[in-house]
């Protein structure tokens, strides 16, 4: 069970990685990464130009529970919104102008990713 988690992690980690890299190189760029408050985190938070997104990371290595970005459920936007209002509450930034995306990674057989960026995904 412990791997299991162990390798969830990883999997995680990489595909956060890979997401800060494909937005960076878009001209996104990024001022905080795992922010955490009421036992949730945003994996990703960035400036895309006056634009402050917050971005959710699903990261895959087959297909057997469906794409990445189904993963964002209702529950988990929700949860995602309440973060992203304690993060402004926490900086005192009042009401910039936000978008909240998800970036969806599949890992390939060769290791290789296939990336999606939704904008405004929610």
């Amino acid at each position: 069970m412990e791997d299991h988690q162990d390798d969830r992690r990883r999997l995680g980690r990489l595909g956060e990685e890979e997401a800060a890299r494909f937005l960076e190189a878009r001209g996104f760029r990024i001022i905080e990464r795992g922010f955490r408050a009421m036992r949730g985190e945003i994996d990703i938070i960035a400036w895309d130009g006056e634009t402050l997104v917050f971005v959710e990371v699903k990261t895959r290595t087959g297909p057997e529970c469906g794409p990445p970005e189904e993963a964002v459920t209702p529950s988990k936007q929700r949860q995602i919104r309440r973060i992203a209002e304690a993060f402004l509450y926490d900086r005192g930034w009042g009401s910039p102008f936000c978008r909240f995306d998800v970036v969806a990674i599949d890992v390939e057989a060769d290791e290789s990713f296939t990336v999606r960026h939704i904008p405004d995904a929610f």
